[in-house]
């Protein structure tokens, strides 16, 4: 007999019985709704919602998910602390969430990832999934990792490039990176230092992984005769945006950064890739 038929038989056994009891009939428990998990490495905004009507939720919502309707989403901030992120990481696993999502880079996917070998994990903005163990290989990424690359790194000579051409006498540009994105900063310097010898250019490497840091490196600017900036590639350096505006405009310094949000917010110049885009794909794909 098939099971479909078994089990309305079933059913309809189970209404007969508590009609003759008296009772009402005994319904299926409801499922739980799915919740996600997204791990952050900088601070939440100072309106959370801002993030539904972002392009994340934006993505998701096309798939038919509403957070607060038919999913929970948990979100985890390390606040530009990259040492937090473990323990967060393992705070959600804990909560025994449906999915991770984790925006920011290398850092945050490579705690998730520690953390469990099982739950799904997407991650956004990882400029190389492949040489950070993350994924086998971008066609096949195997293991329970999945997500999307914006390349970001392998952009910083088109980045120099641009900035020499708006600073056409400069022999000496200034980079500016977080040591506490390890990985992602070695591939960055060693990236540009190979741009900046093509071009001629000397790189002085500068370092940040505060606001004051920031402050302290524009300020040894002149000190360096660097006639130039990049903010390099960083989840922290990219949620600084309007900190680093404001710094360009105090120290006459022309500035590039891989965000968009440095434009908009009155920076000279971004080069990078449409992250809004992108995060809505990570939406669809979660």
């Amino acid at each position: 007999m098939p099971s479909g038929v078994r089990m309305r038989r079933r059913g309809l056994l189970l209404m007969l019985t508590a009609s003759m009891m008296g009772a009402r009939p005994v319904r299926a428990q409801q499922k739980a709704m799915p919740v996600i998990g997204q791990l952050i490495p900088w601070s939440p905004p100072a309106n959370l919602g801002d993030l539904v009507r972002g392009p994340i939720h934006g993505g998701m919502s096309e798939m038919g998910f509403v957070e607060g309707q038919n999913m929970v989403w948990e979100y985890r901030w390390a606040e530009g602390h990259y040492d937090r992120l473990p323990a967060l990481a393992a705070d959600l696993v804990s909560r025994k969430v449906d999915v991770i999502v984790t925006t920011g880079g290398g850092v945050p996917a490579r705690a998730a990832q520690k953390a469990t070998s099982t739950i799904p994990i997407v991650f956004a903005f990882v400029g190389d999934p492949v040489g950070a163990g993350l994924v086998a290989s971008l066609a096949r990424p195997g293991g329970n990792l999945t997500g999307f690359s914006n390349m970001t790194v392998e952009m910083q000579p088109k980045r120099l490039e641009l900035l020499c051409e708006l600073v056409p006498k400069a022999t000496v540009i200034a980079l500016l990176v977080n040591p506490d994105n390890k990985a992602g900063t070695e591939y960055t310097v060693r990236t540009a230092q190979e741009a900046g010898r093509t071009k001629g250019i000397n790189l002085a490497i500068l370092t940040a992984t505060t606001e004051d840091e920031i402050d302290t490196a524009f300020a040894a600017l002149g000190q360096l005769q660097a006639r130039g900036l990049m903010a390099g590639p960083d989840p922290f350096l990219n949620s600084r945006s309007e900190q680093l505006v404001a710094l360009e405009t105090r120290y006459a310094i022309p500035t590039i950064s891989e965000v968009r949000a440095f434009a908009a917010a009155g920076g000279l110049i971004s080069y990078g890739v449409d992250d809004m885009a992108l995060l809505r794909q990570v939406g669809i794909f979660g």
